[in-house]
């Protein structure tokens, strides 16, 4: 009879862990001031706080998902890559 033996734990879960609370952070803000600038049609203070409220949600859901890369230095490409897409326009939607 032969035992199966768990998959050994990953080395690299403090890696990914931090992208995912830096580089989570850091999007999830990102995707907030992009909020502010999208819906004119409602008001500052109601824009404000959807902002505010949103950037709990999208920061989990990357920490939370940020295990699925393969490796940790995935995680921080691709995390790196969304935040310079997102604040690239967000610049760019400040600068028109």
């Amino acid at each position: 009879m032969t035992t199966v033996r768990p998959a050994p734990i990953r080395r690299d879960w403090l890696s990914k862990t931090l992208a995912g609370a830096l580089l989570g952070f850091t999007l999830a803000m990102g995707c907030s001031g992009l909020f502010m600038l999208l819906p004119p049609a409602l008001p500052t203070p109601v824009k404000a706080q959807l902002a505010m409220w949103l950037v709990a949600p999208i920061w989990m859901g990357v920490l939370g998902g940020v295990y699925a890369f393969a490796s940790g230095a995935r995680a921080w490409l691709w995390l790196c890559t969304a935040n310079l897409i997102i604040f690239g326009v967000l610049m760019m939607a400040r600068l028109s």
